[in-house]
């Protein structure tokens, strides 16, 4: 450490173990690549040359792995085993409280009736239990597994330290949280953001985020990412129009990122740890007699020197990829199928949808009787209002309006919304969806402007 802390300067191993692991995490998570048109990172590319392997068995290894947490979980519940609960491991993967449990039996008799193609249509038809299953599950499971191993180099060696210790005067005023969570929008805006869930869970559950704080984070920089927009704009077959479309969908986000975490649910969060510990107000102060970029390299060196070897940083990896494979695959089975079963089948969302209609007339949205059925059907997911639009929506401007609101709404339960609940983040259903109201509600009015000025 440097002279002003009364330590000595950092070695070249202290040195050597910020900057390696550090910038091959940067360069995963953070560099963006070009794959013919498209733009992603390292570790997507890596996710998806790990899908195109395992493509042969993949959906009868997730089958199997949702029964094996459906299965241990209720044997658990039933029996206690004390001699297989005192491994930490095991106890993390299958000790759940009771409405836990009653999500993964759910995920697991989704899953088998859809494999099985048994049961009610409507639970596993091409709309709901297979979409999940064959489309979402099989690129889940290979994000979980490069990201849970590699993760350890962006959080265990100080590059969020330094970044969040740099950025904290941006982004605590701004949003009211810490600087390092400037890391975690990145790596989803770039890549996924699943990659920003994990991120954000493993962050807190470190006490690195109080319970407001990754509440904050988790539902309002899991940002989607950059290829999945291209999809999106796509779809409504607006593409001549993605640069503009990117840049309402920045402009909404960071109002919303503004705006929703001051109002409640996430304004009444706890500012306190996970276990329940005060947060320190002093954490992020520098050091007088120091300058702002000196003290942030010295508590990253300081994470540096503390880190794990090579076996404890395999170790921590390997753990975080089965706590992702193994607790949140059938969370997103169960959630992301119920939620497609009530949009596809019954009228909900479009009853829901309803009241929003006032709204889009006064923002002189055209066709806002149809806009207004996708608004909420994009709670169940993200992609349906999409689809919707382009066949129901004539109007350039309205299709421009649902896609970009699609994609800033960010709570949809087939994906992020399940990974919420499936992490320890500090967030429930009705939280979510009162989150997803209150982002569609503060989007909408940007979203309609820039519209009519970019595209009307």
């Amino acid at each position: 450490m440097s002279e002003s802390t009364g330590s000595a300067s950092p070695n070249w191993r202290t040195l050597f173990a910020f900057l390696v692991p550090s910038l091959i995490g940067v360069f995963l998570f953070m560099t963006p690549v070009a794959i013919g048109e498209a733009m992603t990172i390292p570790i997507a590319v890596m996710a998806k040359t790990l899908q195109s392997w395992i493509s042969p068995f993949a959906h009868a290894m997730i089958v199997t792995i949702v029964c094996i947490t459906g299965v241990m979980s209720a044997f658990v519940a039933l029996t206690k085993p004390r001699q297989l609960l005192k491994n930490h491991l095991f106890r993390h993967l299958f000790a759940v409280s009771p409405i836990w449990l009653a999500t993964r039996l759910a995920g697991m008799l989704f899953i088998l009736m859809t494999y099985f193609k048994v049961g009610p249509e409507a639970i596993h038809s091409s709309e709901t239990g297979a979409l999940v299953l064959n489309d979402l599950l099989p690129v889940l499971f290979s994000v979980f597994v490069l990201a849970g191993l590699l993760l350890p180099l962006l959080l265990n060696f100080g590059l969020l330290e330094l970044v969040g210790t740099l950025l904290t005067k941006v982004m605590r005023p701004l949003f009211g949280v810490p600087g390092r969570s400037a890391v975690n929008c990145v790596a989803s805006w770039l890549g996924d953001g699943s990659v920003g869930i994990l991120m954000t869970s493993r962050q807190y559950e470190d006490k690195h985020y109080t319970q407001r704080e990754a509440a904050i984070i988790g539902t309002t920089f899991s940002a989607v990412s950059i290829t999945f927009c291209l999809v999106v704009i796509g779809q409504v077959k607006l593409e001549h129009l993605f640069a503009p479309f990117y840049l309402t969908v920045c402009a909404a986000g960071i109002a919303a990122a503004i705006i929703v975490p001051r109002l409640p649910p996430l304004r009444w969060k706890k500012d306190c740890y996970v276990d329940g510990s005060a947060a320190n107000p002093g954490a992020e102060l520098v050091p007088e007699g120091k300058t702002l970029f000196g003290h942030a390299l010295d508590v990253a060196l300081a994470k540096a020197e503390k880190a794990p070897g090579v076996r404890g940083t395999l170790k921590e990896g390997v753990h975080n990829a089965l706590d992702m494979v193994f607790a949140v695959l059938p969370v997103v089975m169960a959630v992301g199928t119920f939620a497609l079963i009530i949009a596809e089948h019954t009228p909900v969302f479009q009853f829901l949808g309803k009241p929003f209609v006032p709204y889009l007339e006064l923002l002189q949205v055209p066709e806002a009787a149809k806009a207004a059925e996708t608004i909420v059907v994009g709670f169940a997911d993200m992609f349906i209002p999409s689809i919707l639009a382009a066949g129901n929506i004539e109007s350039d401007v309205t299709r421009f309006i649902v896609a970009a609101l699609s994609v800033t709404q960010l709570i949809y339960m087939s994906e992020v919304g399940a990974l919420l609940l499936g992490s320890k983040i500090p967030v429930n259903l009705f939280e979510l969806f009162c989150i997803f109201i209150l982002r569609t509600l503060v989007t909408l009015p940007v979203i309609a402007l820039m519209a009519h000025w970019l595209v009307g």
